[in-house]
């Protein structure tokens, strides 16, 4: 039956594509604009890296643009980078605006065109840690999370792991809980310190852990940016350069 075939050629292709992401150089949580740039900018280096994604449509908030006006705000210095994914935009004043799902799209095919893998409907429920340090994640179905079922998960090592779930800081809270890390809470809206207070806070916050984009903010308790993501890009970038350099040295 052809359907059986669609089946084994899915199942096959499923399972080969997560046994070969068993052991990573970078797992990134949450595939959001941060994380797809950071993605986008290590894979380009042949670093081993796949995004876990507990929704199923990866892109985190750039698809609603604001208030569902499906437009984003960027900054013009990021003008190269859009010419770079071959993004089409538009000036308004000093500023340049993009169609949201055009600018979700293009991130997520220029980054997966260069080997990262998006794990969608998986969600973290844990991570795991060796001699103190953040050494991988630990998976399960989204579904599964949300119906509260008893399933076990499954492990993935990494040698970095980056928390880019956004304002909830899903990773980071997981230490937190366990009182091995402290946390703020995100002040308010403030679009022009928001997005300086992102990329300058960038980076690691517990050994083998980093946080990007507005999981930034809800760590050190910066302001929310609101749909305005030239931080989130160079936020992004920011997490590539720090992991490049470090597995450079390794």
């Amino acid at each position: 039956m052809k359907d059986i075939l669609i089946s084994k050629a899915i199942l096959e292709s499923f399972f080969n594509k997560l046994r070969d992401s068993l052991e990573l150089d970078v797992a990134i949580v949450g595939a959001g604009p941060s994380g797809l740039v950071a993605s986008y900018e290590l894979a380009k280096k042949k670093v081993k890296i796949a995004i876990f994604e507990e929704r199923n449509t990866p892109g985190g908030g750039i698809w609603g643009g604001g208030i569902m006006f499906n437009e984003v705000v960027l900054e013009k210095e990021l003008e190269d980078f859009l010419k770079e994914l071959d993004i089409k935009y538009k000036y308004v004043e000093d500023y340049i605006v993009v169609d949201s799902t055009h600018f979700a799209s293009a991130l997520i095919y220029h980054t997966t065109t260069w080997g990262t893998r998006i794990f969608n409907s998986i969600s973290v429920e844990d991570i795991a840690m060796q001699n103190n340090r953040v050494c991988g994640v630990v998976i399960n179905w989204g579904p599964v999370k949300k119906l509260g079922l008893h399933v076990d998960p499954i492990t993935i090592k990494a040698s970095y792991v980056v928390d880019g779930t956004g304002h909830p800081a899903n990773v980071v809270s997981l230490l937190v809980k366990r009182g091995l890390l402290e946390k703020k809470t995100e002040f308010p809206m403030n679009a022009e310190e928001a997005e300086k207070f992102v990329v300058e806070k960038t980076g690691e916050v517990f050994p083998g852990l980093l946080v990007s984009g507005m999981a930034v903010c809800e760590v050190y308790g910066g302001p929310r940016m609101g749909p305005i993501f030239g931080g989130m890009v160079l936020s992004g970038r920011r997490i590539a350069e720090i992991i490049t350099e470090r597995v450079n040295k390794r």
